[in-house]
């Protein structure tokens, strides 16, 4: 059989097409233009647990070479509910351009409320550049610069860990670009983070005080004699729904969330301890009308006892784990 002399080209076609699709896409990466990012954190407030949400207000710098670019237009905060960029300025400092933004964005947030009130809170805010991809553009972060101002900018929280920066975001979608090899993107991606750990003390006393005075109002039954019935049986039921009030409130406050959390645990372990004293009660009082009543007062003794040490040691317990 006779091979056709075309046929010796096709090795070295395909060795030619290779290797300049690797060139180009070099000289593509080469083009990418570096920008440095730096972050202010002036304030962060409105922090609302049931909305899941928070208010953050900074300034936001980049350093870049590129003059088309405008960062005011093109910069999207990805896990924010809505930016306000305002203080937008552009200018030249040695031979490269410095543009400042103030940024105000409502930021949506899962917040972790399994230890409330003493919970911590990792923060993040996430900015992407919206139109150009991670061949036309890289961030860098400027860690030297980037602060968060220590007086102002979150009050009744500690900010530990504060960082800025940079990775990639990937997209496993074209968004729509029916040109073949677009079935990823994947973009720049600045990141600013800390964590923030309630100063809960003050807070922890204001929100629970409600649920333990509705507890001691209940312990008052055991002061009374065994068979009164109504101290002995109203005065835990009327702390009991003094309890329960005070949980709505709290959970008010709270997103929704199926794991139980130290708001639930402590509750319900005052409605255990209501309980106990309405059992003892009822036992007493029985104790007390079939002609036992040194049994009834006996077991109105350690029953007042057992229930007091419990809920005092299973609340620290709990709390000292928070």
């Amino acid at each position: 059989m006779k091979i056709k002399p075309i046929h010796f080209l096709v090795p070295f076609f395909i060795l030619f097409s290779f290797t300049t699709y690797a060139k180009v896409k070099k000289v593509k990466k080469a083009k990418s233009d570096t920008v440095m990012v730096g972050a202010y954190i002036i304030s962060i407030h409105d922090i609302n647990f049931h909305q899941q949400e928070y208010t953050a207000r900074f300034w936001l710098w980049f350093v870049y070479d590129n003059p088309n670019f405008d960062f005011s237009q093109q910069i999207d905060i990805t896990n924010a509910k809505d930016i306000e960029i305002s203080s937008a300025t552009i200018d030249t400092v040695k031979g490269k351009y410095w543009a400042q933004m103030r940024v105000k964005c409502t930021m949506k947030e899962n917040w972790r409320v399994h230890d409330f009130p003493f919970d911590t809170q990792h923060l993040k805010i996430i900015m992407e550049d919206e139109a150009l991809d991670i061949d036309n553009l890289v961030f860098v972060a400027d860690t030297a610069s980037s602060r968060f101002d220590n007086v102002e900018a979150l009050s009744s929280w500690k900010v530990d860990n504060f960082n800025v920066s940079t990775s990639i975001a990937r997209y496993n979608t074209s968004f729509g670009n029916p040109e073949p090899g677009f079935d990823k993107q994947e973009f720049s991606k600045f990141t600013i983070s800390m964590d923030i750990e309630r100063e809960a003390r003050g807070l922890f006393l204001k929100i629970f005080l409600g649920m333990y005075f509705a507890f001691l109002i209940a312990l008052v039954s055991f002061l009374t004699d065994t068979n009164e019935l109504d101290p002995r049986f109203g005065l835990p039921i009327g702390g009991l729904f003094a309890a329960v009030g005070n949980k709505y409130i709290i959970d008010s406050l709270l997103p929704e969330s199926s794991q139980f959390s130290l708001v639930d645990i402590l509750h319900n372990l005052t409605f255990l301890g209501i309980f106990c004293i309405l059992s003892v009660s009822a036992i007493a009082l029985k104790l007390h009308n079939g002609g036992n009543i040194v049994a009834a007062h006996r077991l109105n003794k350690v029953g007042a006892a057992i229930v007091i040490v419990g809920y005092i040691i299973s609340n620290i317990y709990y709390v000292i784990n928070a």
